[in-house]
């Protein structure tokens, strides 16, 4: 299944709130902004977070209601406090005289107050299920988007062949034209040229003009994307090297275009690619 980077997920748990935020990045980049006495759950997160998810820049976001419930209690750090304390004493004694310390600023310091339900563990179970219900919620939403680029693509795929196979079409007329158009340059010259070395200008000029092999990969190539966007897993990376596949065989089939038709088709080539381009930058 074809999956989006781009996606947002919000789920509440009680007084455990999380918001993930999903957006397209070469390679897995996951953050999380924890309460300072949650940082213990980070190592867990993140490593579910890699199991589920491929690619993208992840933002995760955790908010604990502070409201005192009845199985709370205000809880200090005696440890932090008395650094805290140590480095106010030597900061007095060197600048002499200071204002006194408001104890409201001290209790603010971060690591010196926290809450302490009665079962921490508890708590620490609710945060760990909501992050995966919100994480599964996120995976949900980027399926979705995925599907609707998907079907973006192969749009694109779709008016991408019409054009090459007009191009194929054509090409025989256009090189038929060419040879002609060189015939009667000779006529009107009353030139009788030698036919052995005419001959080997024609296939030169033919050789030089021959675009079989463009559009042979270009329809290799379409029929790549196809089959990519039909399996499982992040095929990103791969369509995007399929993007610049067909980008080079467009721009080889318009510097070899012989006529005027050939290189607006060979525009419109280009166009397409790059809007089916700006689209698997999103895809995992």
């Amino acid at each position: 299944m074809t999956k989006s980077m781009t996606a947002f997920a919000r789920i509440e748990s009680g007084n455990v709130t999380w918001e993930i935020r999903s957006v397209n990045h070469r390679y897995l980049d996951g953050t999380f902004k924890l309460p300072e006495n949650f940082r213990g759950l980070e190592a867990k997160l993140r490593s579910e977070l890699r199991k589920k998810l491929n690619r993208g820049k992840v933002d995760c976001l955790l908010r604990v209601s502070q409201d005192l419930d009845e199985d709370q209690s205000i809880v200090i750090n005696s440890v932090q406090l008395d650094k805290l304390s140590a480095a106010i004493d030597q900061t007095a004694a060197k600048i002499g005289n200071p204002a006194p310390v408001n104890i409201l600023d001290v209790l603010k310091w971060p690591g010196i107050l926290s809450t302490e339900t009665a079962d921490q563990s508890q708590l620490e179970k609710r945060i760990n299920e909501s992050f995966s219900e919100s994480l599964k919620s996120l995976m949900e939403m980027r399926a979705r988007e995925g599907e609707e680029l998907k079907k973006i693509i192969l749009n694109k795929l779709l008016e991408l062949k019409v054009i090459v196979d007009a191009v194929k079409l054509e090409a025989p007329i256009i090189n038929a034209r060419q040879k002609q158009k060189i015939l009667d340059r000779m006529a009107d010259l009353n030139q009788d040229p030698d036919q052995n070395r005419l001959e080997q200008e024609l296939v030169y000029l033919a050789q030089k003009s021959d675009i079989a092999e463009e559009l042979d990969r270009l329809y290799t190539h379409i029929e790549e994307v196809q089959t990519t966007l039909a399996q499982s897993g992040a095929v990103g990376r791969r369509l995007d090297f399929l993007m610049q596949e067909l980008n080079r065989e467009a721009n080889t089939l318009s510097s070899k275009a012989v006529a005027a038709n050939t290189s607006v088709q060979s525009v419109e080539l280009k166009v397409i690619i790059e809007q089916m381009r700006e689209q698997v930058q999103n895809i995992e």
